[in-house]
C-alpha cells in the first residue's frame, strides 16, 4: 500500500504484510466430487471460483485495463505478478506519491510513461482510455477519496478490504459508483478461492451435517509502527475482517448478535491508539454461534475450524496468500485435492469479467458495507460491554452479487 505525502509518520513498505499466493483445484476424490474444480464425465456441476479460471487467455488487445492506485509492498510482491498471471485483465496504469519508484516499475511492467500519475493529478486518468478500473491499493481511510474520484471520471473500481473506515464512508463509495453508472467491486479474495469455496460447500451441502459452532483466529505480531496501529489510518485495529466476511461467506448467513471484549497492555507505545486483541462472538439466525479472535500482538495464526453434526472441518491456515490447507475428521469422504493458483489473479478475471459482460460483482460495495456495520457493533459492544442486536436477514447471501459462473 502507499499513501499520499500527509502520511508521513509510517513506513511505507510496511502497508501490507506479506503472505504469498493462493490456490485453485486440481483432483479431487470421486466421493466428493461436487467439490471439484473440474466436472465429472458425468456432467456434474463444477466449483469454479472465477468466471474466468478455465477460459483461453485473452489476446492483451481484447483484456481490460486496470490501474494500480499505490505502490506498497501488496502492489509490488501480489499484484503486478497478478497481472501476469491473469487472463482477462491487464496492468495500464500506475498512480504513486514516489515517482522514481513509478517510473521504475513502469518500465519493468510495460507501463508507458504517459500513464503514470501522482495523487494530485490522478484526474487526468480520466482521458486514459487504456484504464477501465482502477484497482485502489492504499490505506483504508483513503479508499473513500480515490473510489470517489475515480468514480466521477467514469472508471471502474476495485477496491482493497476493509473497505473504507466508517459505514457512512462505505454507503458514500457506493452512492459515488451508482451516480457514475460505474462498477464497485470489494477484494474479498477469499471469496474467489478455491479451496474455500470447497469449505462452503462441505457447510451448505452440510456433508458433515448442519454446523452449530464456528471458531475462527487472525492473530499476527506487529513490532513496528505503521499504518495498522494508526486509528485514522486503520479506523479500527484488530478486528479480523477475514473472520467475520470468511464466516459470512461459509454460511450466507448475516450475524443477528454480536458480543466483543478488547485488550490493550498498559504502557505498550505500540497501542496508544488501538486494541491490541479483540475477541467477539457472533450468533446467527439458524443458530450457528461462531467464536472469533484478531490480534497484532500474537503469534502469526490465520485459521478457521467448523463443528458439525457428524464431523469437524476446516482450514489451517485459512487466510494467507499461499499453502492453504483443509482438514477434517472423520477423514470420509476424503477431501479434494487442490492445486495452488493466484488468488489476486482470480479476482482481477472476475472483475474484468464482469466489466466485459456487464455484471454486477460477487462482492459489490454492499458486501464490504455489512461488514463495516458489523466492525462498528463489535466495537459498541467492547465499548458498552453488551450484546449488540444486529438486523435479520433470513435471506442466503442478501449482500452478494450473482456467483461466478
Amino acid at each position: 500500500m502507499e499513501t499520499t505525502a500527509v502520511f508521513t509518520s509510517f513506513n511505507r513498505r510496511n502497508f501490507i504484510s506479506r503472505t504469498a499466493r493462493g490456490i485453485f483445484a486440481a483432483t479431487l476424490a470421486p466421493e466428493i466430487a461436487r467439490f471439484a474444480v473440474a466436472a465429472e464425465p458425468t456432467g456434474s456441476p463444477a466449483l469454479t471460483p472465477v468466471s474466468a479460471a478455465q477460459s483461453e487467455p485473452l489476446p492483451q488487445d481484447q483484456r481490460v485495463g486496470f490501474a494500480l492506485v499505490g505502490l506498497g509492498r501488496l502492489s509490488q510482491k501480489q499484484l503486478l505478478p497478478a497481472f501476469r498471471a491473469s487472463k482477462r485483465a491487464k496492468l495500464t496504469a500506475l498512480v504513486s506519491g514516489d515517482p522514481a519508484k513509478a517510473q521504475k516499475l513502469a518500465e519493468a511492467n510495460g507501463v508507458s510513461s504517459e500513464s503514470i500519475y501522482d495523487y494530485k493529478n490522478f484526474d487526468r486518468i480520466r482521458d486514459n482510455q487504456d484504464v477501465q478500473v482502477v484497482y485502489v491499493v492504499l490505506p483504508n481511510s483513503m479508499h473513500a477519496e480515490f473510489t470517489e474520484r475515480s468514480a466521477r471520471v467514469g472508471k471502474h473500481v476495485l477496491c482493497e478490504k476493509p473497505m473504507e473506515v466508517s459505514a457512512m464512508k462505505c454507503q458514500q463509495m457506493i452512492d459515488a459508483c451508482k451516480k457514475a453508472r460505474v462498477k464497485l467491486m470489494i477484494a474479498y479474495r477469499i471469496q474467489y478461492e478455491p479451496i474455500n469455496h470447497a469449505m462452503q460447500r462441505i457447510v451448505r451441502e452440510k456433508v458433515f451435517g448442519s454446523v452449530k459452532y464456528i471458531e475462527s483466529d487472525n492473530g499476527q505480531r506487529v513490532e513496528k509502527m505503521e499504518w495498522r496501529l494508526s486509528k485514522a489510518f486503520s479506523g479500527s485495529g484488530a478486528v479480523g475482517i477475514y473472520c467475520i466476511n470468511t464466516i459470512r461467506f461459509l454460511l450466507g448467513e448475516e450475524p443477528m448478535e454480536v458480543f466483543a471484549r478488547t485488550f490493550r497492555p498498559p504502557g505498550d507505545p505500540r497501542f496508544r491508539e488501538i486494541d491490541a486483541t479483540i475477541i467477539w462472538q457472533m450468533r446467527f439466525p439458524s443458530g450457528v454461534l461462531a467464536n472469533c479472535m484478531c490480534s497484532f500482538d500474537t503469534y502469526d495464526t490465520k485459521s478457521y475450524r467448523a463443528v458439525a453434526e457428524r464431523g469437524i472441518f476446516g482450514m489451517d491456515p485459512a487466510f494467507p496468500y499461499h499453502g492453504l490447507k483443509m482438514f477434517a475428521k472423520p477423514e470420509q469422504p476424503p477431501l479434494p485435492q487442490i492445486a495452488e493458483s493466484d488468488q489476486f489473479a482470480n479476482e482481477l478475471d472476475h472483475m474484468a469479467d464482469c466489466v466485459i459482460s456487464d455484471r454486477q460483482p460477487y462482492t459489490p460495495g454492499e458486501e464490504g458495507l455489512q461488514d463495516q456495520r458489523i466492525i462498528e457493533a463489535i466495537f459498541e459492544s467492547a465499548r458498552t460491554t453488551r450484546a449488540i442486536t444486529l438486523p435479520r436477514f433470513d435471506k442466503l447471501d442478501p449482500f452478494r452479487g450473482p456467483p461466478p459462473e
